[in-house]
């Protein structure tokens, strides 16, 4: 009797360490709103610099309709980050390469 109450003891803990493993992961892959856990304040991203990251997408695919001297400058200038920030992500309809969208997205994350 004695050896059936430890062996289902140690079922129970083995099944709640993995209950808690899997609560952990789920806590990492969808974040509850205003809680940062440590896992995910360990991993932070890198900053997305306008002018280095940014700026040279734009010049390959967007000039120069939307630089200085471009048709659409005076409406939307692409070489100020305001512009983007205004813009979001209906810059997609143009910028198809999913790094390009990448560091978009995470140059609109950061705080301004």
């Amino acid at each position: 009797m004695r050896v059936i109450l430890v062996v289902l003891a140690a079922v129970l803990l083995l099944v709640e360490s993995g209950s808690r493993a899997q609560r952990s992961r789920m806590a990492m892959a969808w974040p509850v709103s205003g809680v940062v856990t440590s896992a995910q304040s360990s991993v932070t991203k890198a900053h997305v610099d306008f002018d280095t990251h940014l700026k040279p997408i734009f010049q390959s695919k967007c000039m120069p309709c939307h630089f200085s001297g471009g048709q659409m400058y005076d409406r939307l200038p692409f070489d100020k980050p305001a512009t983007i920030r205004k813009l979001g992500t209906r810059l997609f309809t143009r910028i198809k390469e999913e790094k390009d969208r990448k560091l978009i997205e995470d140059f609109l994350a950061q705080s301004p």
